[in-house]
């Protein structure tokens, strides 16, 4: 029986990563592979799940791995004793094939799991979900419209962002150490979750590494347009028409300050609505015409926040590919976003626009033109262009079919 094992900081379902790997792990196990997971234990409690965890390291790795970022700029160089722990286990299970999704998470050594992974030889896939592997800090480069990643990063711009550094900048070696590790795995094949980012992948020092996309899926059972909801009374959600807009957290990239600003553009019948985290200072920030909901109750009530609204508002500034586009398609609700790294790929005319970064008088014309149009128009177009292009079992089976073929190789 053939075996996978998936490598990510955090497991839980809450997490969009921890999400594709539970069901890529489930859809291993029914294609007839025994499926593990290794995931920082301090960063995550333990699900159920039908994969066999593995957690790696503790609190205080993950405590001391904390300190070498913010000081020395040296994320994903700490946890040397939890990556050899890791080491020894993947030599005892002896995957077919690994699957690392995401390593900077406080918790493993790249340069100690890279030369191992290197020498054993086996297949090792990597999914790009962001630019962390290439770049020598930043995990995103698109808002600031930098390029040092091409040629060799230095003097970060972005030192204190995720993951950030409060002391040392150590951009340019870092860039070098990542450059030695990963472009030097021989049996390494990535997965670019968009084609902007594999576009991106073809200018870095990963341009020799084979890679195809394979675009994030969605469930279509959960995510799909909703009938005789109670979302409205639920949220004390009043005005007759609302835009949405979801973040998991809104960092300042997500396009909060945006949202304020169309606000202010809004008619008296018209509001935004806003889902995830906020700190204090933004939430003091919004105007009366914007209603801000920490979180849903469950992913039933986003799904209906979907449904109801009469279109979903994304202006970030970057990212991948990101999954709020397909959800609010999927529940039948045209999406406009701004040309942004990959949140474009999945908006095509019959569901939605995209304007140029920071256009908020295009945002506007946008939604007027929806509600001109209707939402019935809209809603048959989007969920029929879900239904074709983002469910998820369609996904994951690309890569269970890229597991068969590298394993049998």
């Amino acid at each position: 029986m053939k075996k996978l094992l998936q490598i990510n900081p955090v497991v839980k379902e809450n997490t969009s990563t921890g999400k594709i790997m539970r069901e890529l792990g489930e859809l291993a196990l029914a294609a007839g592979w025994q499926s593990y997971i290794a995931y920082g234990r301090g960063r995550d409690g333990v699900p159920l799940h039908s994969s066999q965890l593995i957690p790696v390291g503790n609190k205080l790795d993950l405590g001391l791995h904390w300190l070498l970022t913010r000081l020395f700029d040296a994320h994903g160089l700490g946890s040397r004793r939890a990556t050899k722990q890791l080491i020894r286990k993947i030599q005892e299970i002896d995957p077919d094939i690994v699957h690392i999704h995401n390593v900077h998470g406080y918790f493993l050594n790249y340069p100690l799991l890279c030369r191992f992974l290197a020498k054993r030889g086996k297949p090792v896939i990597w999914t790009t979900h962001d630019c962390w592997l290439y770049t020598g800090h930043c995990y995103y480069y698109s808002a600031i419209d930098c390029n040092r990643w091409q040629k060799g990063c230095h003097h970060c711009p972005q030192k204190k962002a995720f993951p950030a550094s409060y002391g040392f900048d150590r951009s340019s070696r870092n860039w070098q150490q990542k450059r030695q590790a990963f472009a030097h795995i021989p049996s390494l094949t990535l997965v670019a979750v968009s084609d902007w980012i594999r576009n991106e992948l073809a200018n870095s020092f990963l341009k020799e590494v084979p890679c195809r996309v394979i675009h994030n899926g969605i469930n279509l059972t959960t995510f799909f347009p909703q009938t005789n909801s109670n979302v409205r009374s639920l949220y004390g959600i009043h005005q007759p028409v609302y835009y949405l807009a979801v973040a998991s957290i809104w960092l300042p990239e997500k396009g909060l300050a945006d949202l304020i600003a169309l606000a202010a553009l809004l008619e008296l019948d018209e509001q935004l609505v806003l889902v995830g985290r906020m700190t204090h200072t933004q939430k003091d920030s919004l105007p009366n015409n914007i209603l801000h909901i920490d979180r849903t109750t469950n992913a039933k009530a986003l799904a209906a926040l979907y449904t109801e609204a009469t279109a979903f508002v994304n202006p970030t500034w970057q990212d991948n590919y990101p999954t709020v586009n397909l959800e609010a398609i999927a529940c039948g609700t045209p999406v406009i976003t701004y040309r942004t790294g990959g949140s474009i790929e999945s908006v095509v005319p019959q569901v939605g626009f995209v304007v140029n970064q920071g256009d908020k008088r295009a945002i506007k014309q946008c939604l007027q033109q929806i509600r001109e149009k209707g939402k019935e128009f809209w809603q048959k177009n989007c969920r029929e262009h879900a239904m074709k292009h983002f469910a998820k079992e369609a996904r994951f089976n690309d890569y269970i079919q890229l597991y068969e073929d590298l394993a049998t190789r």
